[in-house]
């Protein structure tokens, strides 16, 4: 009786090893082929979204579908969300801030709004100069501020800098971003960085001059402007004209990536990227939707909807964009544009930019 006991038991041992086997062979081999490993049902995590909800959300649908987290979306002006964090301080329901520019970013870590992520995922895929010091914010997608014209009223050769669209000849004949524009607050501020308050402020004011009524809200309005021949030429993003040009490619837009030439400072760069907000109880989920965003599938879908210059070095950007090493980008660091944007808000004011 005792050895009937003893050889049942071996049995009920062996067959729970086996099945244990088993299982672990079939979870590695998910894992081999990609399939996704659903979450807990019922995740959700809160995500504050200073980015137009029509580039994000799809991104963060497909993080939804391969595991099962649910995402709650809410998008708004950057800075609005900024302050609404800091307001809103450990009863912030957000556990994830992602926007479009590190100089915001950067004033979100400098108040202590983020938590230092320790990710050897992160460290793999995204180069150092496209994150905080201590990973508590993370770059995503790249930008570059460029020279949109209109192929009927520019010649190619008549643009090279920045600088050149404050020459008086323009007048009447640029579109540019509004003065709350981060975007223009961002690129400004690379401009003093790299060439004094005196020389920026010259181009300020050869900017506003040469504008003149012609300032927008969205720097898609500006592109449609150009490619419509209202304006002759603009300034924006990127991915506004690539995007634009994917719906209508016939229209008569081209760009200049500018201040390439000898001594130029280089493109102006920016980044969108993310952070996670330090109090959140849910730092695995919000782990994995950045462990998510910054792997070469998540990095593939911001090149591809987006537009954008992906961050990942294994990456390739969409082939109609301008290729990523025939160009320099300007030496700014991301970090600094945090620091640097009062006093570029304050010039921008005295020299009466709308």
């Amino acid at each position: 009786m005792n050895s009937f006991r003893h050889d049942a038991s071996r049995t009920t041992v062996l067959t729970f090893q086996r099945t244990l086997g088993i299982a672990v062979a079939c979870f590695v081999l998910l894992i081999a082929m990609n399939i996704p490993i659903i979450a807990t049902a019922g995740e959700k995590l809160t995500v504050y979204s200073g980015r137009a909800e029509r580039l994000i959300k799809p991104v963060l649908d497909d993080f939804t579908a391969k595991s099962g987290i649910q995402i709650e979306l809410l998008s708004s002006g950057t800075t609005e969300l900024v302050n609404r964090m800091k307001a809103e301080g450990d009863r912030c329901p957000a556990d994830v801030f992602i926007t479009n520019d590190a100089g915001s970013l950067e004033m979100a870590r400098t108040a202590g709004l983020f938590r230092p992520l320790n990710m050897r995922e992160v460290e793999r895929a995204i180069p150092p100069q496209f994150r905080a010091a201590d990973n508590s914010w993370i770059g995503l997608s790249g930008r570059f501020w460029i020279i949109v014209y209109n192929t009927t009223m520019v010649k190619p050769g008549q643009l090279q800098s920045l600088q050149d669209l404050a020459d008086p000849m323009w007048k009447n004949k640029i579109a540019i971003p509004n003065a709350g524009s981060e975007y223009l607050q961002a690129g400004v501020s690379v401009i003093r960085a790299s060439l004094g308050d005196d020389r920026t402020r010259k181009f300020l004011e050869g900017l506003r001059d040469n504008a003149g009524t012609q300032v927008y809200q969205k720097s898609s309005q500006i592109v449609d402007a150009v490619a419509k021949g209202q304006i002759a030429m603009g300034i924006v993003n990127h991915y506004y004209v690539y995007r634009h040009l994917a719906t209508q490619p016939t229209a008569p837009l081209a760009v200049v990536m500018p201040d390439q030439q000898e001594g130029g400072m280089g493109a102006i760069m920016n980044v969108a990227g993310i952070g996670v907000l330090k109090h959140t109880p849910r730092m695995e989920s919000a782990k994995l939707l950045v462990e998510f965003l910054v792997a070469q599938a998540g990095q593939k879908m911001f090149a591809d909807l987006d537009k954008e210059y992906p961050l990942h070095p294994e990456v390739k950007a969409d082939p109609a964009l301008v290729e990523r090493k025939s160009f320099r980008a300007a030496l700014v660091p991301l970090t600094k544009l945090a620091e640097l944007r009062e006093p570029t808000m304050q010039l921008i004011e005295q020299v009466g930019m709308r």
